[in-house]
Formats: C-alpha cells, sequence, structure tokens
C-alpha cells in the first residue's frame, strides 16, 4: 500500500517539512534494527477525529523502548501530545499514525548504548490495511515456513523493529504463492499470529486466540476485541491451537490496528467454513468499527479526541 505525504512530520520535538524528515545512512537502526515503533488511527467521529487507545499505544512504545535499554527522553502525555499536533497540523481526520524511535549515528558497531536516539511521529491517510474487499469478503491466508521468532532468542513481545523482519520473510512468501497474509506458527509448532496481525478462531461460537506466552504480540486491537466479545456474550479463551484446528474452525480472524478486524476465508487453500465471513466475525467487525467511529458511547473511552 503506497503511501499518501503528508505536509509535516515531528521529529524530537518539532514539526518538520516531510522531504525533510531524513536519516543517515550510518543509522545504527537502519544497519540493526534497533529501533520501536507503533502503528495508531485516528477515526472521524461526529465530535470530530479521534485516535484509538492512543495513551495504550504510547505506553506500549515505551516498553518496547526500555526492552531494548532505549530512552526516548519524551513521556507518555507528550507522545501523546506530539500525535495529536501531528494530526492536527496536517489536517487530517481518518489516517495512520507512526510513532518510531531508534538508535541514530555515533560509531561503528552491534553496542547502541550511548547513541542518540531519534523520536519521529508520522501521520498519514490510510484505508483497509488488507484491502476493502478483504475487509468485506475476507482474505486467504497461507501458513508460513518461517516461524515466529522466539522469545528465547529476541524480545518477541515487544514491538522492535529488528522483528519485522521475520514477519517481512513471511508476508513475501506468502504473496508470492498467491496469497494475501501469512500465518505463523511459534517453535512448539501452535499457532503464533499473522506477519502484523494477531489471530482469532471461533469454533461453536466460541473465541479463542493464542495467550501471550505463545510469542505474540499484546495487540491492543486484540485486548479490545477480547474485552468488546465478552460484553457481546461470547465466551472468550487465552490457549494454544494447531494449524490443523484453524482448518476445523468455524471462522478465523485477525486483528490490528491497521488490519481493524479482518475476515479470514480461506487458510492453505481450504475454506473457512463455508468461506464467507462467518457470523461471529460480522457481529463483531460491525461493532468494533461503530466503537472507533464514536458511535458507541459505552466505550468512548477508547477514543481521544484532537480536539
Amino acid at each position: 500500500m503506497q503511501i499518501q505525504p503528508s505536509e509535516l512530520i515531528w521529529k524530537n520535538g518539532k514539526l518538520i517539512p516531510w522531504k525533510d524528515a531524513t536519516v543517515h545512512v550510518m543509522t545504527h537502526c537502519l544497519h540493526y534494527g534497533t529501533g520501536a515503533f507503533e502503528g495508531i488511527r485516528s477515526y472521524s467521529t461526529a465530535s470530530g477525529p479521534a485516535v484509538f487507545r492512543l495513551r495504550e499505544h504510547m505506553e506500549r512504545l515505551q516498553s518496547s523502548a526500555k526492552a531494548i535499554n532505549m530512552n526516548l527522553q519524551f513521556s507518555v502525555e507528550e507522545l501523546c501530545r506530539a500525535a495529536k499536533d501531528t494530526v492536527r497540523a496536517n489536517k487530517l481526520v481518518s489516517c495512520y499514525i507512526r510513532p518510531i524511535a531508534f538508535y541514530g549515528v555515533s560509531g561503528v558497531g552491534v553496542n547502541p548504548i550511548g547513541y542518540p536516539v531519534e523520536v519521529f511521529i508520522v501521520a498519514f491517510p490510510l484505508g483497509a490495511y488488507l484491502g476493502e474487499e478483504g475487509l468485506k469478503n475476507g482474505i486467504r491466508v497461507h501458513t508460513s515456513s518461517w516461524h515466529r521468532a522466539s522469545s528465547a532468542t529476541t524480545a518477541a513481545t515487544a514491538k522492535i523493529c529488528g522483528n519485522y523482519l521475520n514477519s517481512a520473510l513471511a508476508v513475501m512468501e506468502a504473496k508470492l504463492n498467491g496469497f494475501d497474509e501469512a500465518v505463523l506458527l511459534n517453535e512448539l509448532h501452535m499457532v503464533a499470529e499473522g506477519s502484523g496481525e494477531n489471530i482469532f478462531l471461533v469454533r461453536q461460537g466460541r473465541l479463542i486466540t493464542p495467550p501471550l506466552n505463545a510469542g505474540i504480540l499484546p495487540g491492543i486491537t486484540r485486548e479490545s476485541i477480547v474485552e468488546l466479545a465478552k460484553d457481546m456474550g461470547y465466551s472468550v479463551s487465552e490457549q494454544n491451537f494447531t494449524r490443523g484446528e484453524m482448518y476445523l474452525a468455524d471462522e478465523l480472524f485477525f486483528t490490528g490496528t491497521a488490519a481493524e478486524v479482518t475476515p479470514i476465508r480461506e487458510v492453505d487453500r481450504r475454506l473457512v467454513g463455508d468461506g464467507r465471513p462467518g457470523p461471529v466475525t460480522k457481529a463483531i467487525q460491525t461493532r468494533f468499527l461503530e466503537i472507533v467511529k464514536g458511535k458507541d458511547p459505552k466505550y468512548s473511552g477508547w477514543l481521544d479526541p484532537i480536539g
């Protein structure tokens, strides 16, 4: 999906022109993946633009930075304010917000401790990450030959730049084999997540999603869907399940900031259910999209008005 450039980007406390938001070729993160980032969405509501669970995203950014010994030098409150300033300065309403922090330029070597830290926040328009057709009718996914990076080898539950080479390998493989997205298993051969999404399985009206100790990213949309589904009367459990169990699922769907709630209609050339989004998935997707657009006052606390 191509980026539609906006006018201004926030860099280390100041708004600068899009074209000036560059980094040096010797940036440590470019060579070694030593950065942390977030994906956040702002939605159009009747009261104006509002950001979905902004504080939780910025808290996770701080946690991811801590995992790689990186001090952002900005508080969660300052980062939240900067995100809203960036959206407002670009006159955006529905958009994607990408904060990123990384070790910059100092010396040469793998150890970045003591290197300067750069913090950027970018905001730009973004439609359905996996396509409007996918959002409506579901997508085709492929179980990757690449396994999810283990928590024994990296800080797998942190949203760290270098971790996403694992995701890139998986999604490239899926695309080259004619699929829309990948599902990765973990080192125990249990289902972990997609290349950039958490996954839910529906069986006999019950929702199952892999637990955090499966090596998954603790998704903020995932957490929201767990709470929402329970409020809607569904049983939700966090437990491991296998590739084979996906083949027998009544329904499957992905969740994520970019993916929102995207139905999965096919896994490894096997139809999920009857090959169409199921009733549970559609009900949760509909309710979620109402909430993020400010149509359900019960969940108004999940939205942070731009003002």
